[in-house]
């Protein structure tokens, strides 16, 4: 049995936040949001949108690549 991974989108709110919001949720993958600019910091995030999965952080770029293929290797 497959277990969820878990997701979080760090955002302020941005054009590309918005992007990237739009397409997790074409792609219904589930997904928590963190909007606390403190807690972007700690993890060592200096600009948005990243998205966690599992503990690995990505770039805008790297996280459409991710979206756009899943399903194809989960």
């Amino acid at each position: 049995m497959e277990t969820e991974k878990r997701t979080i989108l760090y955002t302020i709110g941005c054009p590309n936040c918005k992007v990237l919001e739009r397409r997790l949720e074409a792609k219904k993958i589930p997904y928590d949001t963190v909007t606390d600019l403190e807690i972007m910091k700690q993890k060592g995030i200096k600009s948005a949108p990243f998205l966690e999965v599992d503990g690995e952080l990505m770039n805008f770029g790297k996280a459409l690549q991710w979206v756009s293929q899943y399903g194809n290797n989960n």
